[in-house]
C-alpha cells in the first residue's frame, strides 16, 4: 500500500474517490478548488512546469526556505512536473486532460496566454471533457483578490471612521470563495455529464465573483438607492449592535447582539437594563429592534464601555460564557495557531511535510456524516511524474527516461528556482 492510500485510510471519508482532476494553476482561487475536491477524496494531479511555477517559492516560508503557502494549498495532491509550453509538453498535458474514463476528463486551469490549453483543444480530444477556467476579469485581463477588492469598494468601507485612506482586507475572500465556486461547479458537471453524457464548459472571473458577492449583500442595491457610498464605521457591525471593548488589562473582545435573547443577556450581564429601559423613552428608540440598536450603537458602546474597563480578561470571559453572551476575544495568528494546536476537535494538527519538517496545518473542515479528515502532505515538486505518466497515459519507464533527458517532465529530484514567467494569474 503507497503512503498516498495509508493517508487516504486514516482521513475519513472520501465521496469524490476515483474521480480524477488535471489542475494546472498557481496562487490561491484554482489551487483551493483542487485542495477542496481532493478533500473530498478526488485524485487531483498538480501540473507544474519542472522547477516550479510562479508560486513555488511564495511567502510565507518555512526555516527550510520551503513555501508554507504552496504546501498547504496543494495538501493530499499529487504533483507532476512538465514543460507544456513546449509542443511535446503541451501534448502530455493534454492526454492527461483528456484521458478515457467515465470518472476522468476534468481540467482545472488558470492559465492565460497561448501556451493555456483551451475547451475547444480539449474537446478535439474528449467531447465531453469538462474544463473549469478562473481568470481575472472576464474579458480575459488578469487581475488577482487585491486589485479586485479595490474595484468592488470594499476597501473604502473597511477601517477607522476618520481615516481618508483605503484600507486593505488581508484575507484574499474572492480567492476562496472563487475557488469553493468552482470546485462546486465541477461536481455538479461531473454529475450532468453523468446523467446526459455532455461535458461543460466552466468558467468564472474573480471581478464577476466579487461583484455577485457585494451585490447578494444588498450593497450594490443599497447604493442605487441612497446615491451614496456607505460610510466607514470602525469595527461597529452593521444594520444590528456589535463592537469591540477594551478590558482593565488592555485585551479587546468583540461583543454581538444580534437577536432579543443576545442583547438580553448582554444587559443583564452588565446590569443595565435599567439605564437602557430609561434611554429608549428618552431616544425614542426601541432597543429590542435590531435597527434601532444600530442606530443607537454610539450610545449603547457608551454606557457598555465602563463595565468592560472595570474588569479584567479572565472576569469578562468568565461572566460572557456563562450569560451566553456572543462574543470572542482579540487573538493574533500566534494565539490562534497556538489554540489550535492545544485543541483536538480544532482539526488542525502537525504533519511532517518534505522539504519543512512538522508543520501544524488543517484538514478538510466539512464533516461527512459526522466524520471530519486530518490533514495530509502536500507532495514534493514533481514527486508522481512517473507514476502518474505510467498509470494514466500508459508510458514506459524508458519513454518517461527520454522524456526527462530532454526537460520536457521533471521529477522530485530537478526541483531549483521556479520559473518566474509563467503565464498564470489568480
Amino acid at each position: 500500500m503507497t503512503e498516498r492510500e495509508q493517508a487516504a485510510m486514516h482521513s475519513g471519508p472520501a465521496p469524490l474517490s476515483g474521480l480524477r482532476v488535471v489542475e494546472v494553476s498557481s496562487f490561491v482561487a484554482a489551487p483551493s478548488a483542487g485542495l477542496a475536491l481532493a478533500q473530498l477524496g478526488a485524485d487531483v494531479i498538480r501540473v507544474d512546469p519542472p522547477g516550479g511555477g510562479s508560486d513555488a517559492n511564495r511567502w510565507p516560508l518555512a526555516r527550510s526556505g520551503a513555501s508554507l503557502f504552496w504546501a498547504n494549498l496543494n495538501k493530499g495532491k499529487r504533483s507532476v512536473a512538465i514543460d507544456h509550453r513546449s509542443p511535446e509538453g503541451r501534448e502530455l498535458l493534454l492526454a492527461l486532460a483528456c484521458a478515457p474514463g467515465p470518472d476522468a476528463g476534468v481540467l482545472l486551469d488558470n492559465l492565460v496566454g497561448r501556451h493555456r490549453l483551451r475547451y475547444e483543444d480539449l474537446c478535439e480530444r474528449r467531447p465531453d471533457v469538462i474544463h473549469a477556467h478562473i481568470e481575472g476579469h472576464n474579458d480575459g485581463s488578469p487581475a488577482v483578490d487585491y486589485t479586485i477588492n479595490a474595484e468592488v469598494g470594499v476597501p473604502t468601507m473597511t477601517g477607522p471612521a476618520e481615516t481618508q485612506t483605503p484600507v486593505n482586507h488581508v484575507l484574499p475572500a474572492w480567492d476562496l470563495l472563487s475557488g469553493m465556486t468552482v470546485a462546486m461547479a465541477i461536481v455538479t458537471a461531473v454529475l450532468h455529464r453523468c446523467r446526459t453524457g455532455e461535458g461543460a464548459r466552466l468558467e468564472l472571473s474573480l471581478a464577476d465573483l466579487a461583484l455577485t458577492g457585494v451585490g447578494n449583500m444588498g450593497w450594490l442595491a443599497e447604493a442605487d438607492s441612497s446615491g451614496r457610498a456607505r460610510p466607514r464605521q470602525g469595527n461597529h457591525m452593521f444594520g444590528a449592535f456589535g463592537v469591540d471593548f477594551e478590558t482593565a488589562d488592555r485585551r479587546r473582545v468583540m461583543v454581538v447582539a444580534l437577536t432579543g435573547a443576545q442583547w438580553r443577556a448582554l444587559r443583564e450581564v452588565t446590569e443595565t437594563s435599567a439605564v437602557f429601559a430609561a434611554l429608549q423613552d428618552v431616544l425614542g428608540a426601541d432597543l429590542d429592534d435590531e435597527g434601532d440598536r444600530y442606530r443607537h450603537r454610539e450610545t449603547i458602546a457608551a454606557v457598555l464601555r465602563p463595565w468592560f474597563a472595570q474588569r479584567d480578561f479572565g472576569t469578562v470571559e468568565q461572566l460572557l460564557r456563562a450569560a451566553k453572551v456572543l462574543w470572542s476575544p482579540y487573538l493574533d495568528m500566534a494565539e490562534v495557531a497556538h489554540r489550535a494546536a492545544g485543541d483536538a476537535s480544532s482539526g488542525a494538527s502537525r504533519i511532517d511535510q518534505p522539504g519543512i519538517g512538522p508543520m501544524l496545518s488543517t484538514g478538510r473542515p466539512l464533516r461527512w456524516n459526522s466524520v471530519t479528515t486530518g490533514p495530509v502532505p502536500a507532495p514534493v515538486m514533481g514527486e508522481h511524474g512517473a507514476e502518474v505518466l505510467a498509470e494514466v497515459l500508459g508510458l514506459s519507464t524508458r519513454e518517461i527516461g527520454r522524456l526527462r533527458d530532454r526537460g520536457i517532465v521533471g521529477g522530485a529530484d530537478c526541483c531549483g528556482s521556479p520559473i518566474g514567467d509563467l503565464p498564470c494569474t489568480i
